[in-house]
Formats: structure tokens, sequence, C-alpha cells
């Protein structure tokens, strides 16, 4: 079935395409694999497996970088790849694609997603801000006069965002994420153990025994990496509560934001925010007790949206089928 309107949350971490009435239809990570002569040999999944297992002759990484483009062509035979996956190669026409962006990219920055979907094969590109495409997905009623306060942790920043009356009343974008998390924890076993691990190692400590608050009953995981100083492999046990106290600066920066945008809220959404608490979304929110955290850090009940991971695809995809309820709340063509 052929594609006409495409949703595409094009994170730092994964790229998910939502199709109306299919709803998800791709969920794949945003790593291309390209070959010394710049060629691009593989996209999302193939190209994830080939991170750190490369050749000299062939460079696996991300294209985006803390939620912006970072290699412009790249980044379009990325996209490329995921409309072609989704409409098929040979196209009767182009699709109208609805792309999320972080909520603080610049005019530049913003034409630099337009301009790479467009080149990828889209008909019309249309812009929404990732808070505003996460609280549609989690079902939060968005164009009510009431404020709600939406945290989205993806792989290269976190948005915190009220919104009101469909548009974004105040909001903050700081570049930590699911990404900045796991280099912490390497960073931490590589001070304390000498022990050198890679990301998809450090990822799954993280989703295995990882923890925002200290825990009473710690929960222990055995890993493996590189001796720094012998070369050789080694294998160590490293408990939650190490985990909890490698990502503590960065969870910090998380709550700096939230309580920043706390404090830019006009005091008639702050009681709004207070009665409705606020919504985590994205795959930083699964972390164990961050909503918990948080709670203790602001005071304002806290709760993860279900479907976490893909509200702002869901989101994403639902405005444009309904592009003139959310006319409002997308930025551009």
């Amino acid at each position: 079935m052929l594609a006409k309107r495409i949703g595409i949350d094009l994170g730092t971490a994964n790229v998910l395409v939502y199709v109306p009435k299919r709803g998800i239809v791709i969920n794949e990570p945003s790593v291309v694999a390209v070959s010394e002569d710049n060629k691009v040999l593989a996209v999302g999944n193939e190209a994830k497996e080939m991170v750190g297992r490369t050749p000299d002759t062939i460079t696996a990484y991300r294209p985006l970088r803390d939620g912006v483009i970072a290699d412009f062509r790249v980044t379009e035979a990325m996209i490329h790849y995921f409309i072609n996956k989704v409409s098929g190669s040979i196209r009767l026409f182009r699709p109208e694609v609805m792309v999320s962006v972080p909520a603080g990219v610049t005019s530049t920055e913003k034409r630099a997603v337009i301009d790479a979907t467009k080149a990828a094969g889209a008909k019309n590109v249309y812009i929404i801000p990732e808070p505003v495409a996460a609280a549609i997905g989690a079902d939060i009623p968005i164009d009510s006069a009431a404020g709600n306060l939406v945290v989205d942790i993806g792989g290269g920043t976190t948005e915190v965002a009220i919104i009101s009356l469909g548009g974004i009343v105040a909001s903050t974008s700081v570049r930590v994420g699911g990404n900045r998390l796991d280099q912490s924890i390497a960073d931490y076993i590589r001070k304390k153990y000498g022990l050198a691990v890679g990301d998809q190692t450090a990822e799954t400590i993280k989703i295995k025994v990882g923890s925002a608050l200290p825990a009473d009953k710690e929960k222990t995981m055995e890993i493996r990496g590189r001796d720094m100083i012998a070369g050789l492999p080694k294998t160590i046990t490293i408990s939650s509560n190490e985990i909890t106290e490698a990502m503590q600066n960065e969870l910090d920066k998380i709550i700096l934001a939230v309580r920043n945008v706390l404090e830019q809220t006009p005091p008639e959404l702050s009681s709004d925010v207070i009665d409705r608490g606020m919504v985590m979304t994205g795959g930083g929110s699964l972390l164990r007790n961050l909503d918990k955290m948080l709670t203790k850090a602001t005071g304002v009940p806290c709760h993860v949206a279900d479907d976490a991971l893909f509200c702002v695809a869901k989101g994403t995809g639902l405005a444009l089928e309904n592009l003139d309820d959310y006319k409002r709340s997308v930025l551009a063509k």
C-alpha cells in the first residue's frame, strides 16, 4: 500500500515513521554506513550492526547530532531510504511529509530539515515541534486554554515545554538525552575500573540496572570490556547505585531544564500544571524512577505517557492526518 502522507520522528537515536491508518511502520536506528568514496552502504538496523565493527574503509555513524542535522547529504540519503521503504521506489506521486524537530531549533536548522526532506522526494514538508507532537501522541488536549507540561527525553535532547491553546508558551531544550547518559556510564566505568566499554554495552547497562534514584535493593550486572592497561578482555560486576552516581550530572541538567520552564510559566498556567502534573515521553523517560526523581525535585506530580517511546511519531502522524485542526501548531511548509 502506497503512503500519500508520512509522519517522521527524526530522532538522534531512532527514526520512527508513522503512516495514517497503519500506525508506526518503521522503527530503526538513525545510523548510516558510508564507504571511503562517500557511498551510502547501509541505513537503519543494518548500519547499526556495523557500529564499532567496521574496517577502515567503512564508517558507520549518526548523521543527526543533538536532534539536528550534522551531515546534510547523509541525512538526505537516510530520509530517502525511509520514504522509499514506505512508499515504494517507483512512485506515482510524491508524499506529504510531516517531520518533528526540537522546539529550540534555529531557522537555519529548520530549513535544513525541509530541504533534506524535499530532496528525498517529498511534495510538501511540514514541521512540528517535538513537545507539541509528543503531547498530541500522548492524547493531551493541547487546544484547550489550560497549561500542559511535557518533558520529552530523546536520544540527543530533552525538550521541556508548557503547551496551551495549541502552541508553546514556554520551553527549553537541553542537549542531554539517552546518548549522554550512555556516555556518562562508559566514562564512569573507564575512570573507576580502567575498563573500556562500547556505546551498546553502556546502553544495555542503563536499561538493565540503571535508576535515577539510589535503590534500597541494589541490582548488579556482570559486564565485559577491554582492560585499559593490559589491553586484554576483562569482566567486572557493577551495581545499580554506581550507575545512578554515573548519571547524576546529566540528570541534574534535566531537573534544571524543568525548573527553568516552571519559572517562565505564567501564574494561571502554573496552577493547571500542579493540578494536571507533567507528562514524560520519549525513550529516556523509561529510565527507572525518573518520574519519582522529577516529582521529588519540583513538587509537581509526574507520570510517564503510555507508549512513551512512540508518542512523538504518533503525534506527528496524527497532526498530518488532521492538518486543519493543528494548523496553529505546525511551524512551516
